[in-house]
């Protein structure tokens, strides 16, 4: 296989014009895909040697431009970027393996393939695959969809994704059409070929991130199947702007869910429903409102209405989490 190293962006364009190449970042996901036959074997462009692209720029307005191989675990250990942004720092600090997370980047983990059986195994065809049907809609879908987006039933599995929404972050693009788009953006559920919606030798090359809030409250919870290394059935992070740096009631509530539904989600009914709560009360029959009419929104497959109280029991333990609700 071939296997090119540039040190420029001129020269990561130069390769990824050529047909069939694809660029190589953590490689922590693209190695499953091609021992499990989700990606052929072909030419690659490593990208660990350009210059730039794991460096986190400070602007003069405190806000910050975070390069797409920034490795999880800088993310997640970078003091600086921990005090800016602790729902995106704590995020990171909590998903995979200390293996996982020291080699995975910011831009692999956002452009990851889904982790569906059927993709992942070569006896099976699928809508990603070339097939025409979703063998897990009728099959063996306990770790799917609850929110139901589309044919395909596997959720995405970007984590810093849920996070970077609760920022309203953009990401940064390079030999594409467009320059820049929202994180929200890389993401579009109905169609069923495709875990993100970049082209092929478009590159994802840095994040945005906002002017940090200084009255941040936040909280990041996952529930999994077992406790360590599994990914998560539901997770979901909760970012909260208070007065009174923190101290006074939330003002601006940001609150998003991933492993539910085929994109990452926000769920603004409970944020609107979050403006105004004190921190250290216990909250308002309008939050519980709020949790309970999120079972209005989802559309369980047969095996996954077990997600729909989990995500509101998950949810409200990040909420009295951020808030320093006291325990009952």
């Amino acid at each position: 296989m071939i296997v090119t190293r540039p040190t420029s962006m001129a020269e990561v364009a130069e390769d990824l014009a050529e047909e069939g190449v694809r660029p190589r970042a953590g490689g922590t996901d693209l190695t499953a895909c091609l021992e499990t036959g989700v990606i052929a074997p072909g030419p690659m462009v490593d990208l660990l040697g350009v210059t730039g692209l794991d460096e986190v720029d400070w602007r003069t307005d405190g806000s910050a431009r975070v390069g797409a191989m920034t490795t999880v675990a800088a993310l997640g250990s970078d003091p600086e970027l921990s005090r800016a942004y602790p729902a995106l720092a704590a995020t990171a600090r909590a998903l995979a393996t200390p293996q996982i997370r020291g080699r995975g980047t910011l831009g692999g983990n956002l452009l990851q393939r889904n982790r569906c059986a059927y993709l992942r195994n070569p006896a099976f065809t699928c809508f990603q695959t070339g097939g025409d049907s979703c063998p897990a809609r009728e099959g063996d879908h306990l770790r799917g969809v609850v929110m139901d987006q589309g044919p395909c039933v596997a959720p995405h599995p970007s984590t810093l994704a849920v996070a970077l929404l609760t920022y309203d972050a953009s990401a940064h693009l390079a030999t594409g059409p467009a320059s820049e788009v929202s994180v929200a953006d890389l993401y579009e559920g109905t169609d069923p070929t495709r875990d993100h919606t970049l082209e092929r030798g478009t590159l994802l090359t840095a994040v945005s991130l906002p002017v940090p809030a200084p009255g941040e409250r936040s909280a990041y919870r996952r529930a999994t199947g077992r406790s360590r290394a599994e990914w998560p059935l539901v997770e979901v992070v909760v970012r909260l702007e208070c007065a009174d740096e923190g101290r006074g009631p939330v003002e601006r509530a940001a609150v998003a869910a991933g492993a539910v539904a085929r994109t990452p989600l926000r769920l603004p009914e409970v944020e609107r429903a979050l403006v105004g709560v004190a921190p250290g009360a216990d909250l308002p029959d309008r939050v519980d409102g709020a949790l309970t009419a999120l079972a209005d929104r989802c559309s369980p497959l047969p095996a996954t209405g077990y997600k729909v109280p989990l995500l509101q029991g998950t949810l409200r333990d990040a909420i009295e989490t951020a808030l320093e609700v006291p325990s009952r």
